[in-house]
């Protein structure tokens, strides 16, 4: 074998090698990354997830508002991302206990006794106004001392809040998405679903409960989104019994 063969042969050989090197490499990080997503949704290989949406109050037919639909799709490619399962059910037919699988639940409490459950049990800080009279208070929110109101297309606000009981052997949590207007469920998701590292990073797989604002969504939808505050504790504090303050961020 001459010199020019065998530098050919060791450059192959350097090259598979480099070449193995980095797919090894590659797949590590791709292998890390997705254990860290099913960590932070509680989703292993082939668990089972659940859905709970909200029935469309504007019709009395068993429909799901178009917006909470497209949040549905949004949570079900993160799902699907972790090779989990995900059975999706009406708030009327949820009847499983706290914990025991991964639960996206999604829609205001006016329309999710799913959700009023979970905020009256785990979220007492936090209350919506569900008064049917029209007036400037109609679905304000209210999180300790502070009052977002509802500018509908303009102003509109959403909790998305990771919750867990902080038992081990209960370790999926339960995500919400309960917003003023079905379009900001779709943004809470999505939102989710753009910024779950860097809340993995920040929480770990802690519980926390975020305060959101949609921006102008009759130009934007559900695509500018604000991060108003981290109301945590304020929302696992039972509200004061004094009326609540119009919040300067509410505007």
């Amino acid at each position: 074998m001459n010199d020019d063969v065998r530098n050919i042969v060791l450059g192959v050989i350097a090259a598979g090698l480099s070449a193995s090197l980095g797919w090894t490499f590659r797949t590590y990080l791709w292998k890390r990354k997705l254990r860290r997503k099913q960590t932070f949704f509680g989703l292993p290989d082939n668990a089972e997830s659940l859905l709970v949406v909200s029935r469309d109050p504007s019709t009395a037919n068993l429909a799901v508002h178009r917006f909470d639909v497209f949040a549905l799709l949004e949570l079900s490619a993160l799902i699907k991302d972790c090779g989990a399962h995900a059975q999706i059910i009406t708030q009327d037919a949820a009847q499983q206990g706290f914990g025991e699988r991964t639960e996206f639940c999604v829609g205001g409490p006016g329309s999710n006794r799913r959700m009023a459950a979970h905020i009256s049990a785990m979220l007492p800080g936090i209350h919506f106004n569900l008064d049917p009279e029209p007036g400037p208070d109609r679905v304000a929110l209210h999180i300790g001392g502070d009052r977002y109101r509802l500018d509908p297309g303009i102003t509109e606000h959403v909790i998305l809040a990771r919750l867990t009981t902080g038992q081990p052997d209960q370790a999926r949590p339960v995500f919400l998405f309960c917003g003023q207007r079905a379009i900001t469920n779709q943004a809470a998701t999505r939102y989710l679903a753009r910024n779950h590292e860097r809340l993995h990073r920040k929480y770990g797989t802690g519980s926390f409960v975020l305060l959101l604002k949609v921006v102008n969504s009759q130009a934007y939808g559900p695509d500018v989104v604000e991060l108003v505050a981290d109301v945590t504790r304020a929302a696992q504090t039972p509200a004061p019994s004094a009326p609540a303050q119009i919040s300067h961020r509410a505007s």
